[in-house]
């Protein structure tokens, strides 16, 4: 059995993101067909980081550098296999969102439950500062989008123009944070 430590990242961790194997093949993915949003065969492995390393890791360290929350997944050699951030920005018109900017688990480790747990810790962090929802800018696959709808997660009542732009074959979505 995997034992997993959980604990908060700090910018020194930054460069650990290196031990994560952010491969994914992707079969099918959501995509826009004549205005209607279908399942489309595109038989893809993406082999690399999706913007590449760099992104990635700056954005982690914006994340860590900017008040926001980084949680990390470590396995008992110390070894980071996945993570999660969430941005302390809030936005949206009729909601308080803020921004799951990143949510990755190593190839190695996928399906065991450890994203699923990354995500309710960030939740746990949304609820104390009194977000209202999370929203997500999603990977279009399908494996993808499955998880987050197998957690909670549904289509954003409100659409960031910004975030769509920057990739529209993302799905929006979000999550509801319900207050104790």
């Amino acid at each position: 059995m995997l034992n997993v430590i959980y604990r908060q990242l700090a910018v020194e961790d930054c460069e650990r993101i290196n031990d994560i194997n952010p491969s994914q093949y992707i079969k099918n993915a959501w995509r826009e067909v004549n205005g209607k949003r279908q399942l489309v065969k595109i038989d893809y492995l993406d082999s690399d980081w999706a913007n590449g390393y760099e992104h990635h890791f700056n954005n982690l360290k914006e994340t860590i550098l900017s008040g926001g929350h980084a949680i990390g997944a470590f396995d008992s050699d110390n070894k980071l296999i996945a993570f999660a951030t969430l941005n302390v920005e809030f936005f949206g018109e009729k909601h308080n969102y803020v921004l799951l900017d990143q949510l990755f688990i190593t190839l190695e480790h996928r399906s065991k439950g450890i994203g699923r747990t990354l995500f309710l810790k960030i939740v746990e962090i949304a609820q104390a500062w009194q977000a209202d929802k999370i929203y997500i800018c999603a990977g279009s696959a399908e494996e993808t989008i499955a998880f987050y709808y197998a957690i909670g997660c549904k289509e954003a009542v409100e659409i960031n123009k910004q975030l769509y732009d920057s990739d529209p074959r993302d799905m929006q979505l979000e999550f509801p944070i319900f207050r104790r």
